[in-house]
């Protein structure tokens, strides 16, 4: 088997070899053009996701542009600038995924998952600061805090696992303080998001089964989990999430063990209680703009060098 030509890593400037194309064929950046990795390729994929200093974002492969570094190094224009380095950035990493929610194999990969704060430098620059970095090689993913932040008050549920993950491998004092006021992030919007999902997805779900006569039975298992999850954090007003108390059962479901039939009852009866949740919940319809606003006003201050 040929071996797989390494990995650009994820912060990387690089400068495009053609020009920038846009959905309608214009001209959006010319050759010569530098733009920074913000995502990998994942397997056997080739392609890069390179975003450039307006903020428009291309899929190129690693024939069509070349690392900033080599190109100076290349013209003799001197001491080239390295990528950026975003492990000193990194003020919170945690591990989300099966191996969180206590339903992990021997064949369960690790899922990285993390908050980085952008330099002030990069922040002022003309590139401005990435909103997430993603490295498939390295199965990790790291969001920006503004963006995070943002995201945990829309009640996204990978966002708000992060913050509550078991198993978390990095802070800093300000991810210490993010995770104090944790709670802040925690309304009823969560219904909307949790159960909205799930409901699109289960949709799609049938209609693979109509059309297709499969079931994405992985999938149906996370769509499973997710209502059990989010109608005990309406309850017990955190995530819980670990659910390996209901290992075996999801686990059934995840192998095909269970007939479709059986699955939809049991979401139906999920879709019922998460319901009856939000009807008990004492959490507040809003969450707390003021605390993660405050919160990240502290952080940019934090940023910035004296």
């Amino acid at each position: 088997m040929q071996d797989l030509p390494p990995i650009i890593p994820a912060g990387t400037q690089v400068v495009s070899r053609l020009e920038i194309r846009g959905s309608q064929g214009a001209c959006v950046h010319p050759r010569g053009a530098v733009g920074i990795i913000t995502r990998t390729p994942c397997g056997h994929e080739t392609h890069y996701l390179v975003r450039f200093p307006d903020g428009f974002e291309a899929s190129l492969i690693k024939e069509q542009f070349e690392v900033l570094k080599q190109f100076k190094e290349r013209l003799g224009d001197g001491p080239a600038a390295e990528g950026f380095d975003l492990e000193p950035h990194v003020i919170y990493r945690c591990i989300v995924g099966s191996r969180a929610y206590g339903l992990e194999t021997d064949a369960s990969d690790t899922d990285l998952r993390g908050i980085y704060l952008a330099p002030a430098e990069m922040q002022w620059s003309l590139f401005g600061a990435p909103e997430q970095f993603e490295d498939n090689a390295t199965q990790s993913c790291y969001w920006e805090l503004q963006k995070f932040i943002v995201m945990a008050l829309r009640a996204n549920p990978n966002i708000l696992e992060c913050l509550y993950s078991p198993l978390v491998e990095k802070t800093t004092p300000i991810a210490d303080e993010l995770l104090r006021v944790r709670e802040s992030f925690l309304s009823q919007m969560i219904f909307q998001t949790f159960n909205g999902y799930a409901l699109s997805q289960f949709k799609k779900i049938e209609q693979d089964l109509r059309n297709l006569g499969q079931v994405k039975w992985k999938h149906a298992m996370h769509l499973l989990r997710l209502l059990i999850t989010g109608a005990a954090t309406l309850r017990e007003h955190r995530v819980p999430v670990r659910v390996e108390q209901h290992r075996d059962e999801l686990l059934a479901v995840k192998h095909g063990e269970r007939t479709w039939e059986q699955v939809d009852a049991w979401r139906l009866a999920l879709h019922r209680d998460f319901e009856q949740a939000l009807a008990e919940t004492k959490l507040p319809e809003r969450p707390d703009y003021e605390t993660a606003n405050g919160l990240l006003i502290e952080a940019r201050r934090h940023a910035v060098k004296p």
